[in-house]
């Protein structure tokens, strides 16, 4: 009896012993100092809601002391957007670059020496370890509150291209498929962090199967964000419009109306370049360029207005095809114009 006893209490603390080392346990510790300061690092972005009217606002974060964020590229980011970080404080800023493939973006606020997540080389998590995602899902966090927090762990690792097309989204490569509803409305642009606080991948949008009608709840790894954003604040891989080059004579170069764009009234200071009308048998009709259609990139250089737009095809010889990147609601699509 007593070597049944002692057997029972052997295999009692192994297990002890099993379940206090295990990721689990780390998940069901409190939420320690490590998740308070994953929040100092999460901002909350304003800005347009597109032609629809859509939620106008998401989440990032911050990746350099010098006031960069990494988001989600969305409709939010129309316009440059405002910026609140998490003590209140409310900023402009600027997109610095994006990268229509990973759907990334990259702003810059006018702030010193602010927290943030360092983007490691190597992978945090795999599948079944616990996660924390923080973003400012719903809007809850409006001021100076913080993020939200939810916890859970990745069920998986699995390539979008795998899906075959039935979600709409640009990204091909490999995502954190997450077992907590962590994709919600204004959560794009979040951070994911591992039991250390570490960054370990940014919230996807919300992606529904078009077949199914399922949701996918889903990060991208930080690793394959870092290359991107350090050339982007390095300024080696950047949109921004090359202002020494030099516009051609109107009679020679590109514009809307020959390209057979006719765009929403410039009514404002900084109008998005949103397709309003596609004249008939002209070469945006023949790329089949829709009304709604958002123009951000022309030959590589990003499009933040219309008096932007005109400029940039200013500077293409009419005889030479153009090539543009646009958004179709959640679609990000390469486009060339061929006159």
């Amino acid at each position: 009896m007593n070597r049944i006893s002692g057997l029972i209490v052997a295999l009692l603390t192994i297990a002890l012993l099993v379940a206090s080392t295990s990721p689990m346990a780390h998940a069901e510790a409190p939420l320690g100092k490590w998740v308070r300061d994953a929040q100092k690092r999460v901002v909350k972005i304003y800005g347009a809601g597109g032609l629809k009217g859509l939620e106008a606002y998401q989440s990032g974060f911050l990746v350099s002391p010098d006031g960069h964020i990494a988001t989600a590229w969305s409709y939010v980011l129309d316009v440059n957007p405002v910026v609140l970080l998490d003590d209140g404080r409310r900023f402009e800023s600027k997109i610095v670059g994006f990268e229509p493939a990973l759907e990334l973006a990259v702003l810059k606020i006018d702030a010193t020496d602010t927290p943030f997540f360092e983007l490691n080389e190597k992978r945090s998590v795999d599948w079944g370890d616990p996660v924390i995602a923080v973003s400012n899902l719903f809007n809850i966090a409006t001021g100076n509150e913080p993020a939200s927090v939810m916890q859970g762990t990745v069920a998986s690792t699995a390539d979008l291209n795998a899906r075959r097309g039935t979600f709409k989204t640009p990204y091909r490569g490999q995502v954190l498929v997450l077992d907590l509803i962590a994709n919600n409305p204004g959560a794009a642009g979040g951070a994911v962090i591992d039991t250390d606080g570490q960054l370990a991948g940014m919230l996807g949008k919300e992606l529904r199967d078009a077949t199914t009608g399922v949701w996918l709840n889903y990060a991208v790894p930080a690793d394959a964000l870092r290359t991107t954003v350090g050339d982007i604040i390095a300024g080696r891989k950047t949109t921004a419009v090359d202002a020494t080059t030099k516009t051609l004579p109107r009679k020679d170069s590109h514009n809307p109306a020959a390209l057979g764009l006719v765009l929403v009234p410039d009514v404002l200071e900084i109008t998005p370049a949103f397709v309003d009308k596609v004249k008939p048998d002209s070469p945006a009709s023949r790329a089949s360029l829709k009304a709604d259609d958002l123009i951000l990139l022309v030959n590589g250089q990003r499009v933040d207005g219309q008096r932007t737009l005109r400029s940039l095809l200013r500077t293409i010889d009419r005889r030479d095809d153009v090539e543009l990147t646009v958004q179709r609601d959640t679609d990000i699509l390469p486009v060339t114009l061929q006159p």
